[in-house]
């Protein structure tokens, strides 16, 4: 799964990896967690646009909007079928971008905290999805999951499930309007290279948020 992650790129290199023309805005976060609100890649129309969505989705049907909390990823293998996600797969394709993502090593005697980056991008590009939700009171809260799959074989050794990491070619594809080249992407072995190391078990308090958090342990 992905539970944990962190952003502190600079606006001006995610506005130029993901070719839009306007910088994001967004708060620096090393040690993001479920609900709270993050950066997101989407379209509107024909242009791409920034926004900041609420992390676990939480569809229009839904009369608990409390229920994101546990709908922060999506298994890429069921979330076609599964009525929590299949509509905003089928038209709602977002990108969240990451620095890095933390994970969990479980051994005897406890886990040991990772951060996965990127070693060629400046950003992890999440595949991941949204949703529009409207209350009784008329309060909207737009949301996100993120689509996760089986990890490549790097990875396997830190945790069962990885989050889809998407190639800069792929960007188009996952964003476009036909869901069919888009669920072809489903699976975490896309070819994006990145590090895994050690980091402080510090992480695992969501209320530590500086950036010590991603220097190896």
């Amino acid at each position: 799964m992905c539970g944990r992650y962190f952003l502190d790129t600079l606006p001006e290199l995610l506005a130029e990896q993901f070719r839009t023309h306007k910088h994001p805005v967004y708060q620096v976060s090393y040690n993001v967690a479920p609900t709270n609100r993050v950066l997101a890649l989407r379209t509107h129309g024909v242009e791409l646009e920034w926004a900041n969505l609420s992390w676990g989705l939480v569809p229009s049907w839904s009369r608990d909007p409390k229920a994101g909390v546990k709908s922060i990823n999506a298994r890429a293998e069921t979330a076609a079928e599964k009525p929590m996600f299949r509509s905003a797969l089928k038209a709602r394709r977002c990108i969240v971008p990451a620095s890095g993502y933390y994970e969990w090593q479980k051994h005897d005697g406890g886990k040991t905290p990772f951060a996965i980056v990127p070693t060629e991008q400046a950003a992890l590009a999440f595949a991941g999805i949204w949703e529009h939700h409207t209350d009784h009171d008329g309060v909207v809260l737009e949301s996100v999951a993120i689509l996760t799959a089986e990890p490549t074989p790097a990875l396997a050794c830190i945790h069962d499930r990885m989050p889809i990491m998407l190639q800069p070619e792929q960007y188009a594809i996952w964003l476009g309007e036909d869901p069919t080249p888009a669920r072809a992407l489903l699976t975490g072995h896309l070819g994006v290279p990145v590090k895994p190391y050690a980091v402080s078990s510090a992480v695992g308090n969501v209320r530590n948020n500086y950036s010590g958090l991603i220097a190896p342990a």
